[in-house]
């Protein structure tokens, strides 16, 4: 049983959240529960290195983790396979045409050792919402004019706070978020946890005030 302290519950839509310092080491990064999904709550929360992450049909959980997932221009990996793929011209990088499409595609996608999705109907309403205020954004990769991998995120200020990905084909998600470092003016890409698919491309953790301190900066 987890013991959630009282200042973790958004009661109110205005209920602030608490300092990313309190936040739990197990469940790691747990910071807030409840409160709703809105733009407004959620800028709030991308600015205070949190997002939102949880199971459908539970309450709204949200994290700031620690370590921090990350990425920079100078980081990234290509393999040569990789590469060979990049030069191939097999693929065309669309940006913002599809957003809805793209994360309907990453909340359908199997992915290894997980049963169901975190992304409910509540959060396609939100991001969506959010993307037709320009907050967030899509990579797209297509294939003969098909959809077949992207990524889907929230761009504030010289920051890319990355939150899901899809590939229907290999290599195609990698092909999106090499895309995203090497096309666009984003100084920092948050990859929120530990994953070996971004660690490939050269990912990797920072302490959580270290991750702050960059947001200050960035944003």
């Amino acid at each position: 049983m987890i013991d959630i302290p009282q200042a973790f519950i958004l009661g109110l839509k205005d209920t602030p959240f608490p300092s990313v310092d309190l936040a739990l080491e197990e469940p790691n990064g747990l910071i807030a529960i409840g409160g709703e999904l809105s733009t407004e709550r959620l800028l709030e929360a991308y600015k205070k290195g949190i997002f939102p992450w949880y199971s459908e049909g539970n309450p709204v959980l949200w994290y700031s983790p620690n370590p921090r997932m990350v990425i920079t221009k100078d980081k990234l990996h290509i393999s040569k396979s990789l590469d060979k793929v990049l030069q191939s011209g097999r693929f065309e990088i669309r940006t913002d045409t599809n957003f809805e499409q793209v994360i309907q595609q990453c909340r359908a996608i199997k992915r290894k050792d997980q049963d169901s999705t975190w992304i409910d109907d509540d959060m396609v309403r939100a991001y969506t919402q959010m993307h037709h205020q320009g907050y967030a954004r899509s990579i797209e990769v297509y294939e003969d004019d098909q959809l077949i991998g992207g990524l889907y995120g929230v761009a504030m200020g010289k920051v890319f706070f990355g939150e899901s990905m899809f590939s229907c084909k290999s290599n195609a998600s990698k092909v999106a978020f090499v895309y995203l470092l090497q096309n666009t003016d984003y100084q920092l890409i948050d990859c929120q946890v530990e994953n070996p698919h971004l660690k490939s491309l050269g990912a990797f953790n920072i302490e959580r005030s270290a991750f702050m301190l960059k947001l200050k900066e960035l944003l």
